[in-house]
This record gives structure tokens, C-alpha cells and sequence, in this order.
């Protein structure tokens, strides 16, 4: 068998119909535990990520011995089933919003095809860790990157990891 060396990629995914869903921190926490497992079972290095009230970015590199395709659907998949579960115990009005006419699922909480992006040069990796740092500041939640809890920005900015997977882009 052979094992796959892959680029970090850039990776965008989106709520579906960009409505606030991750605006609650338990549904942003969600994926914090997602991506906390995917390292701790090697499938991926995260190197950025940023989590806003409707979408997430991250730049993260797929481990030898996966495949990009189904970490991303696996990733997706779980927080998906995670964020149902929980509206389904305690928001059932929002969770409604959710409801698709597809023949594979009842829900659907991610858009389809989210943007994944290989990034071959140190300048273009450089350019996108700055562009997931900045979002909340763009956004208006914050007005330092490093304040923004829900990012790695604070990692570049201290070397302080408070989520315990990071990693930083240089090594």
C-alpha cells in the first residue's frame, strides 16, 4: 500500500444557507472536540483554524495512510450528527430549519462542497493562517485576533495552545 504525503490545505466549510448556528459556544465546542479527536488519532495536523457563527476555516494536512476526501466527510458528518443531537434535545424549532428534501438525510447542516484548497508555498500558507486570524476582527467580534477564543490565533500570537492540538505552521 502505498501511503499519501498531502499539502496543508485550506478548508471553508459553511452552515447551510450561512444561517448562525455555531453562534453558541456548545455547537462551536463541537467542533473543537472533532478536530481534537482527528489529531489525537492522527488522521490530521492542524495548523490554523477559526470558528465563526456560520462557517468554519482551517488549514490542516491530512495525514499519510488517510484520505483527504474522508476525513473531510467524516469531519463533517460527526459534528453534523452532533449538532442534531443536541437541537433535537433542546431547540427542535431550529433544528426544523435544517429539514432538506434529500434522499440520503433528513438534516443537513453543512453546504455541500466545502472549499478545500491545496497550499504548495510557504507564502500562500502564510497568507491564509493571516486571512482565518483576522476574520473576527473583519467581523467586528473583536478588536485584537488574539482575543477571540475560538481560534488559534492566540497560539501565534502567545505559543500558548488552549486547545492542546495545535501545531504551529513552521514547526
Amino acid at each position: 500500500m502505498q501511503l499519501t504525503q498531502y499539502y496543508p490545505q485550506f478548508l471553508t466549510a459553511t452552515i447551510l444557507e450561512w444561517k448562525p448556528l455555531l453562534k453558541e459556544d456548545k455547537y462551536k465546542d463541537i467542533i473543537i472536540e472533532s478536530l481534537r479527536f482527528l489529531v489525537k488519532e492522527k488522521r490530521v495536523i492542524i495548523y490554523a483554524f477559526v470558528i465563526m457563527s456560520n462557517h468554519i476555516h482551517l488549514v490542516w494536512q491530512i495525514q499519510a495512510g488517510n484520505t483527504k476526501e474522508n476525513v473531510q466527510r467524516d469531519f463533517l458528518k460527526f459534528t453534523g450528527q452532533q449538532l442534531k443531537y443536541d437541537l433535537q434535545k433542546n431547540n427542535a424549532a431550529l433544528l426544523q430549519s435544517f429539514s432538506v428534501r434529500s434522499k440520503d438525510r433528513q438534516y443537513q447542516f453543512w453546504e455541500r462542497r466545502a472549499l478545500s484548497i491545496d497550499l504548495f508555498s510557504e507564502a500562500v500558507i502564510f497568507q491564509k493562517v493571516s486571512y482565518i486570524h483576522n476574520n473576527p476582527v473583519k467581523a467586528g467580534i473583536c478588536s485584537l485576533i488574539e482575543l477571540y477564543k475560538y481560534s488559534s490565533a492566540k497560539f501565534y500570537e502567545t505559543g500558548i495552545d488552549d486547545f492542546g492540538f495545535l501545531e504551529h505552521i513552521k514547526g
